[in-house]
């Protein structure tokens, strides 16, 4: 039987938001939203926490996470990509006997990750036969009526849609940067989570929210908060 593994890469170092991995979000620590929806989508054989910093590794124990071992300096550092964290958790555990076929990657400041996305996500990788599975979201707006600044003017990226109706263009959508699953042995050959065969799961965009400073931080506990509020 295949076995399945969601893991939660959270290294000790933040600049832009300093212990952004285990800041408190509405009055949690933010790794606990990821913690939590992995486990309670049971899709998984096992929930660990790849990390390098031992506080993190402690919390993410109490939350019910796994940490069979911590991160190496090598994937800790600025310059390593979260497949070289992948790659090196996957090899680890095989070493200790334990392989795995399918792998969740769920990043630690991902609040609006649900157990159902999670349980969707894992059933449309199996099912589809697809290398990887992302969650994505449309643009609001059409990209093809985008503007650029030249030499302080606004410019269309594309003149050719000055006149087209929004409904006439083609959506457009982006990654949600929540979470991947893969199959292990695609990602290992491809060293790619965003694989050459990728399938979308599409998700609202009022539960997506980039969280790379503190005004992204703020602008997500407000919709998160209105979200769950009780009516």
């Amino acid at each position: 039987m295949a076995k399945t593994l969601a893991v939660i890469p959270a290294r000790g170092g933040s600049k832009r938001i300093p212990r952004k991995n285990i800041k408190p979000f509405l009055g949690v620590p933010i790794i606990k939203y990821s913690i939590d929806a992995a486990i309670g989508s049971a899709a998984f054989d096992e929930v660990m926490t790849s990390t390098d910093d031992d506080e993190i590794a402690r919390l993410s124990a109490s939350y019910g996470a796994k940490v069979p071992f911590l991160r190496s300096a090598k994937s800790s550092d600025d310059h390593a990509t979260t497949v070289d964290v992948l790659e090196e958790v996957i090899l680890r555990y095989r070493d200790l006997g334990r392989p795995f076929d399918y792998l969740c990657c769920i990043y630690p400041t991902a609040p609006f990750v649900t157990p159902d996305k999670l349980k969707r996500a894992m059933e449309l990788l199996r099912e589809s036969g697809a290398d990887s599975v992302v969650p994505v979201v449309r643009f609001s707006y059409p990209i093809q009526r985008a503007l650029k600044i030249e030499s302080g003017r606004a410019v269309m990226f594309w003149p050719e849609h000055y006149s087209s109706r929004s409904q006439d263009l083609t959506p457009a959508y982006h990654d949600c940067g929540q979470f991947y699953c893969v199959r292990v042995d695609s990602m290992l050959r491809q060293r790619r989570l965003f694989a050459e065969h990728t399938v979308p799961l599409e998700v609202s965009e009022l539960e997506v929210q980039d969280i790379d400073n503190e005004e992204d931080w703020k602008l997500a506990e407000l919709k998160l908060g209105a979200m769950t509020r009780p009516t």
